[in-house]
């Protein structure tokens, strides 16, 4: 069975440090981050969309990070990431999964606790941990597309409302990310962090944190961050460096040759982001 990431979480919260959660799809990418992370001796999230579940298979995903928690001793978790139906969290529950994010922040507020506290109380009878998102970061994640126009920021004294009435584990916070690629370095509402964090004692997320430079992640992380959510910053230099090997060797079939350096390139970026998460020796 997985663990939950509650005491990960916690413990990076009690010791000022972010624990990185990784979008992967695939058996290469999830071996790409967990040796990473290995090497490094960081707990490391491993984060799947129902995108990735819908294109790989549930069980599939499932039993390759169950292996990997067996066979890596360092605390490797499988995270649901802007899962919206209880249906489907209940699929990956069922199976082992013990970390969920549920996400209607397109909703109300009202209905937003409704449905949050409807998972909290499911996926607390198996002991498992739940994040959600108050707030709505722009940008495209998997399916979800937010337009810029459509998002709004955290409210911190509704986010202490949401927290006490869901009893949630953790809070994905918007405070200026977006999900995607940046067209300008974004600018991102320091107090109004710091604002939340005076409200919130549970662990705060931050979504949508490909491409935001070092000092601003590290100033997040000082104020209160815990999770930082890495996805497109995976999946471009993995692209890239598998088309690279392809054009360079047009008759090359065998994917263990053009996968390597495919897997290398999402090491790189894990090894960076965990060092800049100061996760590293924490496992």
């Amino acid at each position: 069975m997985l663990i939950s990431t509650k005491e990960i979480l916690l413990d990076a919260q009690k010791n000022g440090y972010a624990v990185p959660a990784f979008n992967i799809h695939n058996l290469e990418t999830a071996l790409a981050v967990g040796e990473a992370a290995l090497e490094l001796k960081s707990p490391v999230i491993l984060a799947a969309t129902p995108g990735t579940f819908n294109f790989s298979g549930r069980a599939y995903i499932d039993a390759i990070i169950k292996t990997m928690a067996k066979d890596f001793q360092i605390p490797l978790t499988l995270h649901l990431d802007h899962h919206e139906k209880l249906d489907d969290i209940k699929a990956s529950v069922e199976l082992g999964c013990r970390s969920v994010m549920i996400d209607a922040s397109h909703l109300s507020f009202e209905e937003n606790i409704q449905v949050v506290k409807r998972v909290v109380d499911y996926v607390h009878g198996v002991s498992g941990t739940v994040e959600a998102e108050l707030g709505r970061l722009g940008g495209m994640e998997d399916d979800l597309i937010v337009d810029e126009r459509d998002s709004y920021y955290t409210n911190p004294i509704q986010a202490k409302e949401f927290v006490k009435r869901t009893g949630i584990d953790s809070l994905a916070v918007a405070i200026g990310t977006a999900h995607g690629l940046y067209k300008s370095e974004p600018k991102i509402d320091f107090d109004v962090l710091a604002n939340i964090r005076d409200k919130v004692d549970i662990p705060l997320v931050l979504h949508g944190a490909s491409g935001v430079p070092d000092d601003i992640i590290k100033k997040t992380i000082e104020l209160g961050i815990c999770k930082i959510n890495i996805a497109t910053e995976l999946k471009i230099p993995f692209t890239n460096a598998l088309r690279e090997y392809l054009v360079g060797n047009p008759q090359e079939t065998d994917p263990r040759k053009y996968f390597a350096p495919a897997k290398e390139a999402i090491k790189e970026i894990v090894r960076e982001k965990i060092l800049l998460c100061g996760s590293n020796n924490r496992a």
